[in-house]
């Protein structure tokens, strides 16, 4: 009897969206840091949230002409492995795995912090923040164990309800034509986005993308993936790059183009609370409190799917114990390699508890900023990937997609990266020592997988030189599109 695999032709293009657009966490990104954005860049900052959507759906252009060549389930550093190499692949399967668990663990420290606050702000009452991530872990290992469409529902509940709370708060506004000056489209005038503090919006603005280009680590498990996988993708950086913007401009029309800044200066968290409460009710901002708790364990839930299959893609290379490969007969998931992410994640989470630390300020912000630089270097390597792959090949696609996207999308994420790394400090808060150690996890990560290549090379030569290798056509694009999940139109390839 063979072992059970991953559960295929299961997902649709609205399952994959619903997953990289939650792991965004679009309510926590505008209530939590476009505030700081405002601070930093004035009323200027939509263009930001706008300009990384652009960038990074120049980029989306490559990588979906390369994802219909490449079938691996390794997702990015099956990709960086097909353009730059096995060494490189290897190393970039190692980045990838701090990527992801780096943002999907620094993110309990949120959920603590948010449910602390939500509850302090409902009901008056002080809960301690360890209790709430752990159990957050127990529940976000839960929706990992069950099959993957159970957790596309559940995201797809939490998704909808979190964006309908900013669209509520944009409504209000609008209808209410803002304030007594009305809505202004200056924040779109080169005079307010030409300013010195763009550079540090724009470092916010792409970390609000993070996550978006895991729609190719669902690839076994979707619906002819050569289409649902690129359209989920265009899906999820446009809607991701107009819902920000358009967010953060309505919130500027609630206080005016004057006194927004100031607004924020005076209060960044109560921000959105008293917009809402202001133009909808006291009512929808106890709701916001409510749904940013559900926001952030949306995230939590499709980063953890997004690493198990990451773990189950590794054991199966070789790379990996084998155990993690292990797949669950009945719900059709990599339950161990599940259960390993989240022993993990308890450890650090009570390891910083133990340590005295900040849910917010440390363990949120000191664990996610090298994974979010992480990933963010991924994408620059699969960028060059993806230009390098089809200079190897003989192909059909055009000059656009293969050669002009990936190269200006390698220019514009690298000055990105450096934006990021450049501007550390407001993500972390922290020394200068600190910053210096949290960045440079990634080059050392990357370094530590150079030598592990090497090593696989001398010792394990099989395991390396399959590493990353196509799997055999299994002739999934021939199934049938289930009627009750239409695939969605509105965005053409």
């Amino acid at each position: 009897m063979s072992a059970p695999t991953l559960r295929q032709g299961t997902l649709g293009t609205a399952d994959i969206a619903f997953f990289v657009i939650s792991a965004a966490a679009p309510l926590t990104v505008m209530a939590g840091v476009a505030p700081i954005a405002l601070l930093l860049g004035g009323i200027g900052a939509p263009v930001g949230y706008l300009v990384a959507g652009v960038t990074l759906a120049i980029f989306t252009v490559g990588f979906t002409t390369m994802s219909r060549h490449v079938r691996s389930a390794g997702a990015f550093y099956a990709y960086i492995t097909r353009g730059l190499g096995r060494r490189v692949g290897i190393a970039a399967a190692l980045i990838a795995m701090l990527g992801y668990n780096g943002m999907e663990i620094g993110v309990y420290g949120l959920l603590g912090s948010a449910a602390a606050d939500t509850s302090h702000a409902l009901r008056g009452i002080d809960v301690p923040w360890l209790p709430v991530s752990l159990l957050g872990l127990a529940l976000i290992w839960y929706g990992g164990f069950r099959s993957i469409d159970f957790g596309a529902k559940v995201l797809g509940v939490l998704l909808v309800a979190e964006t309908g709370i900013l669209v509520l708060l944009a409504a209000g506004v609008l209808i209410d034509g803002g304030t007594a000056s009305g809505l202004s489209p200056a924040s779109f005038a080169p005079g307010n986005v030409f300013v010195p503090g763009m550079a540090a919006v724009l470092a916010c603005a792409f970390a609000a993308f993070t996550g978006f280009e895991s729609t190719v680590i669902y690839r076994r498990e979707a619906r002819h993936p050569e289409r649902t996988v690129p359209r989920a993708t265009y899906i999820a950086v446009t809607f991701l790059g107009l819902f920000y913007a358009f967010i953060v401009w309505t919130v500027i029309q609630a206080f005016g183009d004057e006194r927004v800044v100031q607004a924020a200066a005076d209060d960044p968290g109560g921000l959105f609370f008293s917009a809402i409460t202001t133009y909808v009710g006291p009512w929808a901002a106890d709701l916001m409190h409510i749904l940013i708790v559900t926001s952030v364990l949306a995230s939590l839930l499709a980063f953890h799917n997004a690493i198990n299959r990451y773990g189950l893609a590794l054991a199966e290379e070789g790379v990996l114990p084998a155990a993690l490969g292990r797949v669950h007969p009945r719900h059709r998931s990599p339950y161990v390699a599940g259960a390993a992410q989240t022993v993990l994640g308890a450890l650090v989470v009570i390891g910083f508890a133990a340590a005295g630390a900040d849910p917010y300020a440390q363990l949120l912000l000191w664990v996610n900023t090298p994974g979010m630089i992480g990933l963010m270097v991924l994408q620059l390597l699969a960028a060059l990937a993806v230009f390098r792959f089809f200079r190897k090949i003989p192909h059909q696609e055009g000059v656009l997609r293969t050669v002009v996207a990936p190269l200006v999308a390698a220019v514009l994420l690298t000055g990105a990266i450096g934006l990021v790394s450049y501007n550390v400090e407001l993500f972390t808060g922290a020394s200068t020592g600190v910053n210096v150690l949290l960045v440079a996890l990634v080059p050392g990560v990357f370094l530590l997988g150079l030598l592990l290549a090497r090593r696989l090379r001398r010792r394990r030569p099989e395991v390396y030189a399959s590493f990353a290798a196509e799997p055999p056509e299994d002739g999934r694009d021939d199934l049938p599109d289930p009627p009750a999940k239409p695939v969605p139109t509105s965005v053409t390839l």
